[in-house]
C-alpha cells in the first residue's frame, strides 16, 4: 500500500466485498461474473497505475483514471449499488 492507486483500487475492491456480502444474505438478484470482472480490473488498473508512477509517464496515468472511471460505471450500470431498498 504505498501508491494512490493502491489505496483508490483496494477500497474500490473493498466496496465489491461489502455489497456482494449485503447481497448474499437477501434474495438472490446478482451474478457472480460482474464481482469478478470488476475484481480483475481493480487489479490491473492497480498494476498499471504502479507502472505510471515508476516510469512517470503522463498516458499511463491517463489510462489508469480512465480504468478507475470504467470500473466505477461498470459496478454502476451492472450491479447498481445504489438501487431502491427492496429492488
Amino acid at each position: 500500500m504505498e501508491t494512490v492507486y493502491d489505496w483508490v483500487t483496494v477500497a474500490i475492491f473493498a466496496g465489491l466485498i461489502v455489497l456482494f456480502l449485503q447481497r448474499s444474505v437477501g434474495p438472490e438478484r446478482d451474478q457472480m461474473w460482474p464481482y469478478f470482472a470488476a475484481s480483475v480490473a481493480c487489479a490491473v488498473i492497480n498494476q498499471v497505475g504502479n507502472h505510471a508512477i515508476d516510469t512517470g509517464e503522463t498516458l499511463w496515468h491517463v489510462i489508469s483514471i480512465a480504468g478507475i472511471a470504467a470500473i466505477l460505471a461498470f459496478i454502476h450500470y451492472f450491479l447498481k449499488p445504489f438501487g431502491k431498498i427492496g429492488d
